[in-house]
């Protein structure tokens, strides 16, 4: 049996901003923002990337995106290497690659009406002759929830929660393959972000699309995402099918995020698992664990050698963890105990 290649393939991704150099250009201190990352995406598969701010998500999404300079490693997307393309071969792909931003405001142009918005990579790429754009600005609108009237409207006369369903609706316009979520509900209402949640999974159902969905909500990632990658200050500490690391999580990191959110997992402790300190600087993150400075299981081996991802022996679904007491830490099962004097 043949397995069909990655949509999108990142490999040892390294992601530094220099702050400073010496006279002859040298760089002397960087910002880690993302510090070797790797995974791969299939066709019509969603993965989240979770984690604390800063922890590099929006940088790896901007890294695909060519937004920002990749210091080293591949962003291979339908085989592609992104870093190695020309201007005019970059734009060929984008349009197959597309990004919904986090601010719903920001994003859109308060100058030009809903339907300019939409129709505005029909435009840039040159697709559909004029006369047709219009319809089919009107189809993504009930394609999102809109009626076609609102094309007429400006940003500022939609909700939140409209105006990022406009913010879906350009992103589709060019019928991509691939669909960047840079946290697409956070400035949102909760009420609304469960709508637009919902939204993207029967989009994603609908059309197949493949989807990185970058969150602080580890709700919302269990909600919409195949897949969980969880990353501390640049780095993948663990990555599996959400049901494994949402339910089953290895890492103490994973943990600790899972039991700030009551009733996430079935699992999960009713008391929250303790994260001491504040995060390390990227400009110099600790010897060995990144995580070792904050973790209440750390010993002198996390302190000294970086753990590397790997598939611990009684894992059958594929998760990796990057942590070198994950054979030895349970996570406390908070079902409780059944009293066997007690009557059926």
């Amino acid at each position: 049996m043949t397995h069909a290649p990655p949509l999108l393939d990142v490999r040892n991704l390294v992601v530094h901003f220099p702050l400073d150099a010496d006279w002859l250009g040298r760089r002397k201190r960087a910002i880690r923002a993302v510090d070797g990352v790797t995974f791969q995406l299939a066709a019509g598969e969603t993965l989240g990337l979770v984690g604390e701010s800063g922890s590099g998500k929006s940088t790896i999404a901007r890294a695909i995106l060519r937004l920002v300079p990749i210091t080293s490693g591949k962003v291979l997307f339908e085989g592609l290497d992104l870093a190695t393309l020309s201007p005019a071969e970059l734009r060929r792909v984008r349009r197959r690659l597309q990004v919904v931003f986090q601010d719903p405001v920001g994003s859109l142009n308060p100058r030009m009406t809903a339907g300019d918005i939409i129709a505005e990579p029909l435009h840039a790429h040159a697709i559909l002759p004029r006369r047709s754009r219009s319809a089919r600005v009107a189809e993504l609108l009930e394609r999102v929830g809109l009626r076609p009237e609102h094309a007429g409207r400006f940003p500022h006369q939609f909700s939140g929660g409209q105006r990022q369903r406009i913010g879906i609706a350009r992103a589709l316009a060019v019928n991509p393959s691939l669909l960047i979520c840079d946290e697409p509900v956070s400035a949102l209402d909760v009420s609304v972000q469960s709508q637009i949640v919902n939204l993207l999974a029967d989009l994603r159902e609908q059309q197949g699309l493949a989807c990185l969905f970058i969150a602080h909500s580890l709700a919302v990632v269990r909600q919409l995402c195949d897949r969980v990658a969880v990353l501390y200050l640049g780095r993948i500490v663990e990555i599996g099918p959400a049901g494994d690391v949402l339910i089953h999580p290895r890492h103490p990191y994973t943990r600790a995020l899972l039991s700030a959110v009551p009733g996430l997992s079935p699992r999960s402790s009713s008391t929250p698992v303790p994260i001491l300190g504040e995060p390390p600087s990227p400009l110099s993150p600790p010897s060995g664990c990144d995580f070792h400075t904050r973790c209440p299981h750390a010993e002198a081996t996390c302190r000294q050698e970086p753990p590397a991802l790997r598939a611990l022996p009684a894992s059958r679904l594929g998760s990796l963890v990057a942590c070198h007491r994950a054979e030895d830490l349970e996570f406390p099962d908070a079902t409780p105990k059944r009293d066997p004097s007690a009557s059926p």
